[in-house]
């Protein structure tokens, strides 16, 4: 197995659970924080998310351009890849938007929609995960 693509497939895996650890428990807590506490709380997780999600991602990115380079161009890999662009894209023009529209303040619409459409890129990495599984499985 290329190590290039067990990063890519652990990173993957590894991202696909954060993300459903978000949605199903941390992005629903929002509403429990507060008004008086929702700010501070707010700023402190979107800069310790970010220390951790950071680097997965751009791992992740980083990783399947490498394969890409080096010819791979299975039909699973490139369906991936457009789940991947689809990540990238609701996180900068949805879910960053929205945090901004959050850090002064809880407001039940911007949370309302934060949940809602985090779920394109909760499915989007679990579709990622799914795709990549057989490559990693027929060559381990």
């Amino acid at each position: 197995m290329p190590p290039v693509l067990l990063l890519h497939f652990g990173v993957t895996c590894a991202l696909t659970g954060l993300i459903w650890t978000i949605q199903v428990t941390h992005y629903p807590l929002f509403a429990q924080v507060g008004p008086e506490n929702f700010s501070a709380y707010h700023e402190a997780h979107t800069r310790s998310i970010t220390y951790l999600v950071g680097p997965l991602m751009l791992a992740e990115v980083a990783s399947a351009g490498w394969l890409w380079l080096e010819g791979r161009r299975a039909p699973l890999f490139l369906i991936s890849l457009g789940f991947l662009a689809a990540i990238w894209l609701s996180t900068a023009l949805i879910q960053i938007p929205l945090h901004h529209r959050l850090a002064d303040g809880f407001a039940p619409e911007p949370h309302a929609k934060l949940v809602l459409s985090n779920w394109i890129r909760t499915l989007a990495w679990t579709a990622r995960a799914l795709l990549l599984a057989p490559a990693f499985l027929t060559r381990s």
